[in-house]
């Protein structure tokens, strides 16, 4: 049994992460918190379906369809479409209707459905078609920069244009930071001190409430419920 995941990154500043995955003979997986939002395709069973998976501020076990593909685009912090508040995804999904395996209707005309190799054509459309833009200041703030704005202008503008606030989004990231360590055999102690933990409990409450496993479990892989998309930022 698994759930094989491939992934790479992209220069387009829109996305964060494109990736696609399979499943063999498992029947759920561990949704690790994330703080982006996802485009996300998938075929079972003959049929191709697609939606807008939201942010998701906490782990959660999720069902996974046995002998299935999947490919998704997680675009970068600060990337949403204007027609849908960023707020009314968080931890949640909008189905795409009337979605084919290789078209899909966006904004009254129809779109071949992307694959791994070209999303980056996919989003420019996006972009150029006004369904998805960028508020620069939330990857300047990200990035350490102090925008010219207000302290209230500043977290009106990242919430909306992430779903969640700054002090969320950093304790996400760290929290997979620390979780991506752990799998690669860095003792907990030394991840407490290069994250800024309090200490090892600080930590496991982190893992647990983000990533849905202890250190312990973390440096096992688990068949019968693999983790969802971690990857080194």
């Amino acid at each position: 049994m698994s759930l094989v995941i491939e992934s790479r990154t992209s220069e387009l500043p829109y996305i964060e992460r494109v990736w696609r995955s399979r499943s063999d003979d498992v029947t759920r997986m561990m949704s690790v918190a994330t703080s982006h939002w996802e485009l996300v395709f998938w075929e079972h069973q003959g049929r191709t379906q697609a939606a807008v998976l939201g942010p998701e501020p906490r782990a959660s076990q999720a069902p996974v369809p046995d002998d299935a593909v999947f490919f998704g685009i997680s675009f970068a912090l600060g990337t949403s479409m204007p027609h849908i508040p960023m707020s009314s995804l968080v931890g949640g999904n909008a189905e795409i209707p009337d979605v084919t395996r290789r078209s899909l209707w966006l904004k009254g005309s129809a779109w071949h459905v992307p694959d791994y190799d070209n999303a980056e054509a996919f989003v420019l459309r996006m972009v150029r078609e006004g369904i998805v833009d960028q508020d620069p200041i939330v990857p300047a703030v990200l990035g350490g920069a102090r925008p010219d704005v207000s302290d209230r202008t500043l977290q009106r503008r990242f919430v909306a244009a992430t779903g969640l606030t700054q002090g969320a989004v950093r304790q996400i990231q760290r929290a997979r930071q620390a979780a991506v360590l752990v799998q690669e055999g860095v003792p907990v102690q030394d991840v407490v001190h290069r994250l800024g933990y309090f200490d090892q409990p600080h930590l496991a409450r982190s893992l647990s409430r983000y990533i849905g496993r202890t250190a312990t479990r973390l440096s096992v892989p688990d068949g019968a419920e693999p983790l969802s998309l971690l990857y080194k930022t």
